[in-house]
């Protein structure tokens, strides 16, 4: 498990898709603190380190990155960490647009392709 605070170049990613899930690569995003959790087999396990690095809760969103894929389907929002009832949102997807599109803007920050 890896914290992204700098910039992660696309073929680091790659790298660790082909050693865990083949095509993707769990992360989990704090859109306050701009930083990115990557590499591991759970989002909640992610989840827990940003926790213990400072994060807070209300403000981690789980993804799915593609790094073979280019586009919208770079970032899939998938994640049992994003059923938050309490915060509006009652699925495994992200339902607020201004969310995604965070999460979107700190992924390209993060990640050169």
């Amino acid at each position: 498990m890896k914290i992204i605070n700098e910039a992660l170049k696309l073929n680091e990613l790659n790298q660790m898709a082909e050693a865990t899930f083949g095509n993707l690569v769990k992360a989990v995003v704090d859109v306050e603190r701009e930083v990115i959790a990557v590499d591991a087999e759970l989002h909640s396990d992610l989840e827990a380190l940003l926790l213990e690095n400072g994060s807070k809760q209300k403000n981690l969103w789980g993804v799915n990155l593609y790094p073979e894929m280019q586009g919208d389907d770079f970032v899939e929002f998938d994640s049992m960490i994003n059923m938050r009832p309490s915060q509006g949102n009652r699925s495994r997807g992200i339902e607020n647009e201004e969310t995604r599109r965070k999460i979107i803007a700190i992924v390209a920050k993060r990640i050169k392709h």
